[in-house]
């Protein structure tokens, strides 16, 4: 079971050193951060340093680390690469969704409704109307 620890069990988010990101880099997604900080593990495993002192370069807390230690030592650095996302595809592809985000930025009374107000079944019936496909409301 995998239990959070470091910054994100307190719900602060981890700010990358510039070792890890670069001053010039544009902002790293979630997933692009994580993976950033197991790249730095992995060169400083390379290098010798402590589960302590790598915890505490990247943010993250020993156990973790230890995780990762062993993972690398087992499979080598590309184990702790990130992996393609599994599931099911999206309903939208990329396209799609900036033809949404374009007519829901026209507002709700542009596509016909009473009032600017957008409610999830009004941005579904937007979303069957510019694309032709159809979303749950917990998928809107």
């Amino acid at each position: 079971m995998w239990w959070p620890c470091g910054w994100e069990a307190v719900g602060v988010a981890y700010q990358p050193s510039p070792s890890i990101a670069g001053p010039s880099l544009p902002p790293l997604s979630r997933p692009q951060l994580a993976e950033a900080r197991r790249v730095r593990a992995v060169e400083l495993f390379e290098g010798g340093v402590s589960n302590a002192d790598i915890a505490r370069a990247v943010g993250v807390c020993a156990e973790s680390v230890r995780r990762w230690r062993r993972m690398w030592e087992q499979s080598g650095a590309s184990a702790l690469r990130r992996r393609a996302a599994t599931g099911r595809p999206p309903k939208l592809d990329d396209t799609q969704v900036e033809t949404v985000r374009a007519a829901l930025e026209q507002g709700a009374q542009a596509h016909g409704f009473e009032a600017d107000l957008w409610t999830l079944e009004r941005v579904g019936a937007v979303v069957t109307r510019a694309t032709g496909v159809v979303l749950s409301r917990a998928s809107v």
